[in-house]
């Protein structure tokens, strides 16, 4: 188990963290049967969508919904992890068939996932040896916007400064 692990606070839109409620978050997954309850309780369509993940500051696996919102399914509080990803049966186990680190809530960097594979290794589910799908964030010095990296291409899309390597979405920042 990797213990080291950056939290990130929340750093999208205040509409979307006014949308948090006690009771909310999504259901923590802690164990494979926690994971199979959670799974019978979804309809078929539901389980071939992508879900919405976090794995919070106590390293519990929480999902949700697809639609759902990062910082809701986390209780607005800080995560190691956040995400989505795609679970199908094999043999009668689940498997994690995809997962990327886009949260543009969270902007969370690729290093999370050994945090991620953490998570689903204590949970028993058979997973991927990296993201499926990474998402590099980082934020312009210059300007301030939030911007996805293509192609390796560190140009802000909104002022065209160069943007830094290491990742600094939060950098400084309060939330």
């Amino acid at each position: 188990m990797n213990l080291p692990g950056r939290n990130y606070r929340y750093v999208g839109p205040a509409d979307l963290l006014a949308l948090v409620r006690p009771g909310g978050e999504g259901s923590s997954i802690r164990s494979a049967a926690d994971f199979d309850d959670w799974a019978s309780k979804l309809d078929t369509e539901e389980l071939v969508e992508p879900f919405t993940f976090v794995v919070d500051a106590a390293r519990v696996l929480r999902l949700a919904p697809r639609r759902s919102e990062h910082v809701v399914c986390a209780g607005g509080g800080t995560v190691l992890a956040a995400g989505e990803m795609s679970f199908r049966g094999k043999s009668g186990r689940w498997v994690v068939v995809v997962v990327s680190n886009q949260s543009t809530g969270y902007c969370p960097d690729g290093s999370s996932w050994s945090v991620v594979a953490d998570a689903l290794d204590a949970v028993g589910i058979e997973h991927p040896s990296g993201f499926t799908h990474e998402v590099v964030f980082r934020r312009c010095p210059a300007c301030g916007q939030l911007n996805i990296v293509r192609e390796e291409d560190f140009l802000c899309v909104f002022c065209d400064e160069v943007l830094p390597e290491e990742w600094n979405v939060d950098s400084g920042r309060s939330s």
